[in-house]
């Protein structure tokens, strides 16, 4: 379903095309004009009469019943009375905000703290590594001075 915006959108075209619609008619249908030294003969027939006062009452009806739907739809439209609902979720997008923005700080802080982590971590790996090789060092030179 469209929103009311894209209906009163909708609504308004047709009303525009029931506006061409008739003026085409009423052209079709229209008797023509009489010019001076100008001598022809174009009389409608009562057949003819008829069919555009059908169309008259057609095309009443169809414009009269479209404005009346758009009428609805801007009725129906959001008010200033709703500007409250709006503020407050206002409110609740700026407090969302916030929380978005301190939860980002936070992420930082422990990818900055994991990062030292793994710094230590390293560096305890390769003090261990250099102690290994320390002591296999040492422990060779033992084993040679006996």
């Amino acid at each position: 379903m469209a929103d009311r915006l894209t209906q009163l959108q909708d609504c308004i075209n047709k009303q525009a095309e029931h506006f061409c619609n008739s003026i085409g008619i009423l052209q079709q249908f229209a008797p023509p004009s009489k010019f001076p030294n100008f001598d022809r003969s174009g009389s409608q027939t009562p057949q003819q009469q008829q069919n555009q006062e059908d169309y008259v009452q057609l095309f009443t009806t169809l414009i009269a019943r479209c404005a009346k739907d758009i009428d609805t739809l801007i009725e129906s439209l959001p008010s200033e009375e709703s500007s409250t609902e709006l503020q407050s979720l206002r409110i609740l997008e700026q407090e969302n905000q916030e929380a978005a923005e301190r939860l980002e700080a936070v992420v930082r802080n422990g990818q900055e703290l994991l990062e030292k982590i793994q710094a230590a971590l390293s560096d305890i790996a390769q003090a261990q590594l250099d102690m290994q090789h320390l002591t296999k060092a040492v422990t060779k030179s033992e084993n040679r001075d006996f």
